[in-house]
């Protein structure tokens, strides 16, 4: 299934504005995408950054039309079928597939231009 194309463009929260330097390099507001699946079930959903693989330590972002809120959220523990040593790259209880399930259709074209112009870097 294609990758969710749902994008949020999230302020910095409060303390991180409180944390940084005064004057002209303050953090900006950044894009966050969807890692589910199209056409999932409640918020969409993307990990801004892990703290260890505790559980727990992994912060997501998740929104919708209404609000936007940053969880510590556990990992997904499937295993791939294909690959027992590759687990979910999503949180547990996720609606939709699992992340090996889930394509980036920009991801891929990408990939193909780069493949077709550069084929040495992808034997």
């Amino acid at each position: 299934m294609n990758q969710c194309p749902a994008v949020a463009l999230l302020p910095p929260p409060k303390h991180v504005l409180a944390l940084s330097a005064p004057g002209d390099h303050r953090p900006d507001a950044g894009h966050a995408l969807c890692e589910l699946g199209e056409n999932h079930d409640g918020d969409h959903s993307a990990i801004l950054w892990d703290e260890g693989g505790r559980p727990g330590s992994a912060v997501w972002a998740r929104w919708n039309t209404e609000h936007a809120r940053l969880l510590p959220l556990t990992w997904c523990t499937v295993r791939d079928p294909r690959n027992a040593d590759d687990a979910c790259g999503l949180f547990a209880g996720h609606s939709s597939g699992h992340s090996w399930q889930v394509t980036d259709p920009t991801d891929q074209a990408i990939t193909r231009e780069l493949t077709r112009q550069h084929p040495h870097l992808f034997r």
